[in-house]
């Protein structure tokens, strides 16, 4: 259920205990963390706070005002002190007399250096003069849902008023940047008893003598809105009611697994995008809504929204009634475009001499009626947030339309943020992707030594991975320990049992879901066993077969299908074994499996070459460590096969190599990237043994 106004009010989560004996910028962080712990208040990266701190200069020694404010491209969720940029507010006093007029408006930004204070390397964001010129001490700057549901409001300046009288005022839509800052500092001369801002279209300045009192009248300008919009909207069916009916969930998620792998294909032309679905409640009212296609048409508002979720949406043709999802699948690349056309032509409209070369002209956001919304972009995190942003302009959307008429950017002013040249700087400053950003992988026997190690050195080179096992005690530790060291966006576990066909295909079908689609398979899903033939019973026989071999022709044959929907190639590798070319006594169940595993390999390598999928295998020997096949009786087998004690049985397989050497994880998971990677995109049938060198396994 949407939630009641009672529950939409923020809460005031000042603590004076917490907030004693801190600084004036400590105080500023601590305002800073609390706002943006709440997504109701302002979106990841939203938001900008601000405090005129008292410091002293370090060259002359005398006390002199400093404004502390979120540097370029924080959050204020997340930031720490060394977040916020330091500027001597004379110097940026001292800016006004350099400034030419809007025109040029864009080239202060190249000032704000020279007026850092302390050489802080944290570069000053676009919004500090709408900070610095605004006489109080404490300034925040926000773009709460409430807010901005007015301030997208065809008549929000009448709303403004109606709301909050004269203690907080309204100032028409303006790009951010300097003059934007010049008209804040002129509103509050001449409205010296307000206590705030909303900017049309945009977000709510508010402002306070100190942190606490700035903070509280943040938090309360936000409830009025809540409360005011509660009350206009009660018994309003949003979005002119219901169109479409929900499917149930395991539907919707049914048809995201295929919708999401077909998309990602034809979005992963420039790089390889990862996907995000989200069936909210929020976002199910407005999928099924009758109003939904001609709002979604106009766009979002705020400019953070609209750098996130692009022009507009793409709305998906399906109708969960009819159950079209074959008719869609089959119109998607007409569909897309469609789009990709559309905001070409936008781009012709509304370009200048001087704009950065046409960009993705691939949605970011598509809307499935019944289903959810789908994001992509170029990360998971990225792809989440992205969503989490059209939720944001979902719920603007549903008050403006609901108390006004609901309005999006004007297409230039929109095209003008886009490809504004600040932002385009700012994109070229972002580091070179890792070599596997964007590409999504499934390792079977997840939780395992090997399973683990490499599902560690996709993550490092920015991967997605879903780690696959039937121990879910082991996936749950080795989930965590991932995901406390890379994030949760980016690790995902699922139990699947290689050798049950229903268990893999879910598998697949949580990995579209999840990441989009997948790239690469590590099959090292593992059984080891020991016995002489004349005690190799037909069940254990099975046993290792099933797994060994059945189990990767299973997992591979899965991957082949979604790899084939997105049309992007991919890369399947499987960890086999030293064994499967060179025999050895008292294991031939596990050695012919083994075998068998290469020679599929092979075959697949044939198949799937004309579709860019290359399929190679690592060949391990004795990687003891961390391998769950070595506990047990597989390890008192082979110690008693070669004559020693479980303590010297790692020193008897060092010894028997070439290199003398321990073969670890580790080095099992360097050979598993290298296969998966551009590194070896010339690669495919090949095996590469990490053996530490044994003759016999040398392939002829």
């Amino acid at each position: 259920m949407l939630k009641t106004v009672e529950t939409q009010l923020l809460e005031n989560r000042w603590d004076e205990a917490e907030a004693a004996g801190k600084s004036e910028s400590e105080l500023l962080l601590y305002r800073s963390n609390i706002l943006g712990a709440d997504k109701r208040v302002t979106n990841y990266g939203g938001g900008n706070t601000s405090a005129k701190v008292m410091e002293t200069d370090p060259l002359s020694g005398q006390e002199v005002e400093v404004l502390w404010v979120k540097g370029s491209g924080g959050d204020i969720g997340s930031i720490k002190m060394d977040g916020f940029a330091t500027l001597y507010q004379e110097k940026l006093e001292a800016l006004k007399g350099l400034y030419r007029g809007v025109a040029f408006e864009d080239e202060m930004v190249g000032y704000l250096p020279h007026c850092t204070y302390r050489l802080n390397p944290r570069a000053a964001s676009i919004d500090t003069p709408l900070h610095a010129y605004v006489p109080r001490k404490h300034v925040d700057h926000v773009h709460a849902d409430a807010i901005i549901a007015i301030a997208a409001s065809k008549n929000s300046k009448e709303l403004t008023q109606e709301i909050f009288g004269d203690s907080i005022g309204w100032l028409p839509w303006k790009k951010p940047g300097y003059e934007l800052g010049l008209w804040l500092g002129k509103f509050c001369e001449e409205n010296p008893e307000a206590d705030g801002v909303v900017l049309e279209s945009h977000g709510l300045f508010t402002w306070g003598d100190t942190a606490k009192d700035c903070y509280d009248k943040t938090i309360e300008v936000i409830n009025t809105a809540t409360k005011w919009l509660g009350e206009k909207t009660e018994g309003v069916a949003a979005f002119g009611g219901a169109k479409h009916q929900s499917l149930t969930e395991e539907e919707r998620r049914a048809v995201a697994a295929r919708l999401m792998p077909a998309i990602r294909g034809f979005v992963s032309g420039n790089q390889h995008m990862v996907g995000h679905f989200n069936d909210s409640d929020a976002v199910l009212e407005f999928v099924n809504a009758n109003d939904m296609e001609p709002l979604a048409a106009l766009g979002t508002s705020c400019p953070d929204h609209f750098l996130r979720t692009k022009i507009r949406p793409l709305v998906v043709n399906f109708d969960p009634a009819q159950g079209n999802l074959d008719e869609v699948l089959a119109g998607l690349p007409a569909q897309i475009e469609a789009y990709r056309e559309e905001y070409k032509a936008y781009y012709e409209r509304c370009k200048h001499d001087d704009s950065p070369a046409l960009r993705d002209p691939n949605a970011v956001v598509y809307l499935v009626p019944g289903v959810g919304m789908i994001t992509f972009a170029k990360d998971k995190a990225t792809a989440r947030i992205s969503g989490e942003f059209y939720v944001n302009a979902i719920n603007v959307m549903r008050g403006a339309s609901s108390v006004s008429e609901y309005t999006g950017l004007p297409e230039q002013e929109a095209f003008d943020i886009e490809y504004w040249l600040l932002e385009e700087a700012k994109l070229q400053r972002m580091p070179k992707p890792k070599s596997l950003a964007g590409r999504v992988a499934l390792v079977t026997g997840g939780a395992g030594g090997i399973g683990s190690a490499t599902a560690e050195r996709y993550l490092r080179e920015g991967a997605c991975v879903m780690l696959a096992d039937i121990n879910d005690a082991a996936l749950a530790s080795t989930q965590a320990n991932l995901t406390q060291r890379f994030g949760k966006d980016v690790v995902r576990t699922v139990n699947m049992n290689v050798t049950d066909e229903t268990a893999v295909a879910r598998a697949y079908a949580e990995i579209a879901v999840e990441f989009g689609g997948v790239d690469i398979l590590v099959s090292n899903a593992g059984i080891a066993s020991s016995a002489p033939v004349e005690e190799t019973s037909l069940a254990l026989w099975n046993k290792n077969m099933d797994i060994l071999s059945t189990g990767y022709f299973l997992v591979s044959r899965e991957a082949f299908k979604l790899m084939r929907v997105q049309a992007m190639g991919g890369a399947i590798v499987f960890v086999a074994s030293k064994n499967g070319l060179a025999a050895s006594p008292n294991a031939s169940a596990y050695c012919t499996a083994k075998a068998s595993e290469i020679h599929l390999a092979r075959c697949l390598a044939l198949e799937g070459a004309e579709a860019g999928i290359r399929v190679n295998v690592v060949n391990p020997d004795a990687v003891l460590r961390g391998s769950k096949i070595w506990e047990g009786e597989w390890l008192e087998q082979r110690a008693g096969t070669y004559g020693t004690d479980k303590e010297g049985l790692e020193e008897m397989y060092r010894n028997r190599s070439m290199l003398k050497r321990s073969v670890l994880p580790e080095d099992i998971a360097e050979a598993a990237y290298f296969l998966a990677s551009d590194l070896s995109a010339k690669s495919t049938g090949n095996i590469l043994n990490v053996d530490a060198g044994n003759v016999q396994a040398f392939t002829r």
